[in-house]
């Protein structure tokens, strides 16, 4: 018996799009049958998950990249927009997010924001771990790439927890962002940041009270 799979791939990068549908293609099962669509925007994306709500054929699996630009509307900024926004209206459709960004904060709220059946670190891609992800997430979700497991990991085994201030709080350190204006960033008082810093030092045991030093540290253990 044919399983007909409906898929949404949604990349700014026509080559990439190209690669991810010769892959499916070309590994497919026998009985399996792949309608794809394509997007290249947000503004693609949202039309093809609209009309696929109106017409009561909702897609069995979104492929997301993060970085895109914006819809022409604002109400999407990126890749992550586009996937919470179908988690509510194509709840049973399973989310394979893709992304070059391999910082450990982004994965972090990736996967508290989203929960995505797939992940996969673009760095990390090769044309059998699309396919070996795409079988998965289908009958046996999640599967993440070799870097967000890394990531998951030590955050898991280390014995530091903190919460989601503390984690933007090195996220933007990690940025270049300066103390003075992470207040800006994180509606903030000036010395509400600074106690945080001072309680994330004792926390990675920093001596020399450096920024630097509490970095590379963090991001040993993998909150960075």
């Amino acid at each position: 018996m044919t399983e007909r799979i409906k898929i949404l791939m949604i990349d700014d990068h026509p080559m990439i799009i190209e690669g991810y549908q010769n892959t499916l293609q070309f590994t497919k099962k026998e009985n399996q049958e792949l309608r794809i669509d394509i997007a290249n925007n947000c503004d693609e994306a949202l039309r093809f998950m609209d009309k696929s709500v109106a017409q009561n054929d909702p897609y069995n699996v979104l492929f997301v990249d993060i970085s895109l630009p914006p819809s022409s509307d604002g109400t999407m900024n990126s890749g992550e927009d586009l996937a919470e926004h179908a988690r509510k209206i194509l709840p049973r459709a399973k989310i394979i997010i893709l992304t070059m960004f391999n910082e450990s904060f982004r994965i972090h709220n990736i996967i508290k924001t989203i929960d995505p059946e797939g992940f996969l670190i673009k760095s990390d891609l090769t044309s059998s771990e699309l396919a070996s992800a795409f079988q998965a997430v289908l009958y046996n979700p999640p599967f993440y790439s070799g870097t967000v497991n890394s990531h998951i990991r030590k955050t898991i085994t280390s014995d530091i927890v903190i919460d989601e201030k503390n984690r933007k709080i090195l996220h933007l350190l990690s940025q270049g962002v300066k103390t003075k204006s992470l207040a800006s960033h994180l509606d903030m008082s000036l010395s509400a940041v600074e106690k945080r810093k001072r309680q994330l030092k004792d926390l990675f045991c920093i001596e020399d009270g450096q920024d630097e030093t509490l970095l590379n540290e963090a991001r040993k253990q993998g909150f960075v």
